[in-house]
């Protein structure tokens, strides 16, 4: 890896200004770390998930092109990360050139091209091949997060949904229930460790093909996580399985503004292709004073 540094670097992905977005740390070379490593880099730098990119398996040989991509959050490693695969793209693109990039990750290979627009980086991962399943009986999540059904918008309703990661759906039925969330952390993780779920992917429908959505992330560590890539990517296979949109579509997905980081993220669906794609900007957290 020329040219490549072990330091941790921080970014924001999903926004343009370092204050927004969601932060991820990412290590150009980690080629030097167990696993025991990169978890405590990751518990200390208390970010969502930090990224570590390594040599590629032999089926991605392109230099400089293509990585093995991993992710920790504070508490345990995780399959798929979106907000930390576009900070990383956007990391190498920033030393090497914009271009496309692959990553090997635990939830297969991911694509992702990096292109600047407007003089900042944006880049736009491929998932892997989505499926839904059937959420019956969310009586459970919905009471440790101080839900009644009558809180759910009946016209979306509770799917998990996998795009490299898995994610339970709930849409609420109002912005201001998306914007009061409370809910029993202990018995949210517990709950997401049964069930394999990486967040939970809470929605409110502003248009046809504008939502706003926030992701708690107890299994994480972290109560909420403010720009959840995996989640969005999830979600639009979520709506496009129950025919809520069309095959081929776009859309924009507002996070982070509930806590003060807004970020924007931008869905995209094309006909024939079941993969979805998410993009967005990602930028350097400029280094604090001692």
């Amino acid at each position: 890896m020329t040219d490549l540094s072990s330091d941790v670097l921080h970014y924001t992905a999903f926004a343009t200004d370092p204050a927004g977005g969601n932060p991820a740390g990412v290590v150009l070379d980690a080629s030097g770390l167990d696993d025991a490593a990169m978890l405590a880099i990751a518990a200390d730098l208390g970010y969502s998930e930090t990224a570590f990119l390594t040599p590629p398996p032999d089926d991605l040989t392109e230099p400089g092109k293509a990585f093995t991509l991993r992710y920790f959050s504070p508490k345990a490693e995780v399959s798929f990360c979106g907000h930390a695969t576009v900070a990383t793209a956007v990391a190498l693109a920033e030393r090497t050139g914009p271009g496309a990039f692959t990553f090997a990750t635990k939830s297969g290979a991911v694509p992702v091209e990096v292109a600047e627009i407007d003089g900042v980086l944006h880049a736009t991962l491929t998932s892997v091949e989505p499926y839904l399943e059937e959420a019956s009986d969310t009586s459970e999540a919905l009471d440790i997060l101080h839900w009644g059904n009558d809180d759910l918008d009946p016209a979306l309703p509770p799917r998990f949904a996998y795009a490299g990661a898995r994610h339970l759906v709930l849409a609420a039925a109002t912005r201001e229930r998306l914007a009061d969330l409370d809910y029993d952390f202990d018995r949210l993780a517990t709950y997401m460790t049964r069930h394999d779920l990486t967040t939970v992917q809470l929605v409110w429908r502003a248009s046809q093909h504008v939502f706003h959505v926030r992701d708690p992330f107890p299994v994480g560590g972290v109560v909420e996580d403010p720009a959840t890539g995996a989640a969005a990517a999830a979600f639009g296979a979520y709506l496009r399985e129950l025919g809520e949109i069309a095959p081929a579509a776009t859309l924009t997905l507002h996070q982070g503004e509930d806590m003060g980081r807004p970020g924007l993220l931008t869905v995209e669906l094309r006909d024939g292709d079941p993969r979805v794609r998410v993009s967005g900007a990602a930028v350097r957290i400029p280094a604090q004073p001692a």
